[in-house]
């Protein structure tokens, strides 16, 4: 991680929605349904990498979710489920049956298939007797289509013991099409007996930082008993990639934190993250069987949007000059210096070459955009944003123009603050040619209450960094309605997470043309 200083029914918890199910008679799966003590859908159910036939449908069994393994059995357990068209589930599209295996936490990944283009539905599950929660998705455009818009949100960085995520909770209520979350979804530090900024004791296992599979396990399982972040999976399909925290801060490629972590070590504890990753989120990935995994991937919207999730941890070389922020780093212009890996370089750029869609979108994790966090002469960059891998950055810029890219658009989080620049050829040269915008999002609650007093207006130009248009030091998300016409961007922020219930506001709302690169304040 990097810091510049360094209402509906879907929103109900799990036992609650069970005991409504069961007054539903008429519904051969309510009909059996009885609330237990050993309710097993308490980290809810989510919906991801939605396709135009097709969406994961996801659920990890747990009745006690501090708990390895959810309190439950080492035994595989039955979980059946459904999607239709509709909330009372008259409608029924598809319907199945799978089993929650121990040696993979209880988790269930249906992908559920034969679905319409373009709509909404509504999916559940059943195991034991019990009902979860309903979800609601929606699946892709279909292919070669036009749709007129898309809704989204994105979002990253959530620390549970920062505060609440009541962001979550305003996202939910916008009801997106989908939502990208760009990393940092949790964060693998051991936590405080008081639970920090919440004030909520947490056992004795969370004082510890993650390093075992368990304590990876137990780590989500206090993160995804949120009743906010539950319903925002809850009402739209993610697409998820991962940053540092999610292993270890700051990780590199094959490189971890060194000290008394063997690079041996470090490989175990990767494998560990990424199997408790694959095991909570809902992602089309295989089976996570060791320190390796793939999840950049693509997604498409009609002619409207396609979408390049990008990993930009696992291939990377090793930060440059002690990482951190320097100044005069000549180690960071090596030219044989990889941010993506050469295999993943070539998929992003030869896929932008041949998209046929209006926006071109690089949904990833930290800022291209050049940041200068000296206000005086000197330049000082951080060796772990883009900037530490400059050879790496020109060639994917210089490649968007040299395959004549249309409207490319970058989503980042990591940063904990707001920001809006337009991506320039020639970052030291404010008359170099904008070749796009990139948008980034602040934390959902990582760094605190925030600072609402500091940053750039809406369209006002930084001294330090001329590209830069917009910029707030608070928690929130970034909410985007795509047409053919324009990109706009809607960033909301609340004023506090130290406590619940916070008002959210739309600090600042830029938008960029069809054609016209660039960021315009509205």
């Amino acid at each position: 991680m990097h810091r510049p200083s360094r209402r509906s029914f879907l929103g109900l918890g799990g036992s609650a929605l069970a005991l409504a199910f069961t007054t539903d008679l008429a519904d051969p799966w309510t009909a059996q349904a009885a609330v237990k003590g050993d309710y097993p859908f308490r980290l809810g159910v989510a919906s991801g990498d939605p396709l135009p036939d097709r969406v994961i449908l996801w659920t990890r069994l747990a009745a006690e979710p501090l708990q390895p393994l959810g309190g439950l059995p080492f035994a595989k357990l039955k979980v059946e489920w459904e999607i239709a068209e509709d909330e009372g589930f008259t409608r029924r599209a598809r319907h199945g049956s799978a089993w929650a295996r121990p040696e993979y936490g209880h988790s269930v990944h249906i992908d559920a298939k034969g679905l319409e283009p373009g709509r909404e539905y509504f999916y559940r599950f059943r195991s034991g007797g019990e009902i979860s929660p309903t979800g609601r998705t929606k699946t892709a455009p279909a292919p070669g289509s036009s749709p007129d818009s898309l809704r989204l949100a994105f979002a990253s960085c959530a620390s549970w013991p920062d505060g609440y995520y009541t962001a979550y909770r305003h996202l939910a209520d916008e009801n997106p099409d989908v939502v990208f979350h760009l990393g940092d979804y949790l964060y693998e530090y051991g936590i405080r007996p008081t639970g920090g900024n919440r004030d909520i004791p947490v056992p004795e296992q969370y004082r510890v930082q993650c390093d075992t599979l368990d304590r990876y396990r137990i780590q989500y399982g206090l993160y995804k008993s949120d009743p906010d972040l539950q319903a925002a999976h809850h009402r739209a399909p993610w697409i998820v990639t991962w940053d540092d925290h999610e292993v270890l801060d700051n990780w590199a490629g094959r490189h971890g934190p060194g000290g008394d972590v063997t690079e041996q070590d470090y490989l175990v504890i990767r494998a560990n993250a990424f199997r408790a990753f694959w095991e909570n989120m809902p992602v089309r990935v295989p089976p996570v069987e060791g320190p390796d995994a793939r999840i950049y991937r693509r997604f498409t919207f009609g002619d409207l949007a396609e979408f390049n999730v990008l990993d930009t941890r696992q291939y990377r070389d090793d930060q440059v000059c002690g990482d951190g922020q320097r100044i005069g780093c000549e180690e960071r212009l090596d030219p044989a210096r990889q941010m993506l890996g050469a295999e993943q370089e070539t998929w992003l750029l030869d896929g932008l070459a041949a998209s046929p869609a209006k926006w071109n979108v690089l949904a990833q994790q930290i800022a291209m955009i050049q940041l200068d966090f000296d206000p005086g002469p000197a330049q000082q960059l951080s060796m772990d944003l883009w900037d530490g891998y400059k050879a790496a950055k020109d060639r994917v810029v210089n490649g968007m123009v040299d395959r004549q890219v249309s409207n490319p658009v970058v989503l980042t989080g990591d940063i904990h603050y707001n920001l809006a620049g337009e991506l320039k050829q020639n970052f030291d040269d404010p008359s170099s040619r904008t070749v796009g915008v990139e948008f980034v999002c602040t934390s959902i609650t990582s760094g605190g209450n925030g600072n609402p007093d500091t940053g750039l207006p809406p369209g006002g130009s930084d001294p330090v960094n001329p590209h830069l248009r917009f910029s707030s030091y608070q928690r929130g998300y970034v909410s985007c309605e795509v047409t053919r016409d324009q990109w706009r961007a809607d960033y909301k922020v609340i004023p506090y997470v130290d406590r619940p219930g916070a008002p959210v506001s739309t600090r600042a709302s830029l938008v960029t043309l069809d054609g016209a690169p660039g960021l315009n304040a509205l």
